[in-house]
């Protein structure tokens, strides 16, 4: 019903940035939640920065601050904006958003995109 496409990803340089997009499309009711997850090689996967509808924001400590997260409702998009990256950043970012219909609540995950940071 819902599809979340990720797109922005890539190779870079420390201190460099990126930014990401997400798109949902499908059939939605009303997106409450958009975010970004990221997961690194042995390690579990970690919110990294979320957008309620009404535009509050929560970040992980480690990338509060150089890290900014927005979205556009009427697009149904979400943006992170990674600044200031690090090694510590390459991951596999993937988009997610919580989808309401009524009082029904249900997640949606996209396929993930590459962020890579050279040393």
């Amino acid at each position: 019903q819902v599809q979340l496409v990720e797109s922005g990803g890539g190779l870079v340089q420390p201190g460099e940035s990126l930014r990401l997009s997400c798109a949902a499309s499908g059939s939605i009711g009303s997106i409450n939640q958009m975010g970004w997850y990221r997961q690194a090689p042995g390690k579990q996967r970690e919110m990294v920065a979320v957008i309620t509808s009404g535009g509050s924001t929560h970040y992980t400590h480690s990338v509060q601050g150089r890290f900014t997260v927005s979205r556009d409702n009427a697009k149904n998009t979400v943006d992170l904006l990674l600044n200031s990256l690090q090694p510590e950043d390459a991951a596999v970012y993937y988009c997610y958003a919580v989808v309401g219909w009524g009082k029904e609540e249900y997640d949606y995950w996209g396929q993930g995109t590459q962020v890579t940071v050279s040393s």
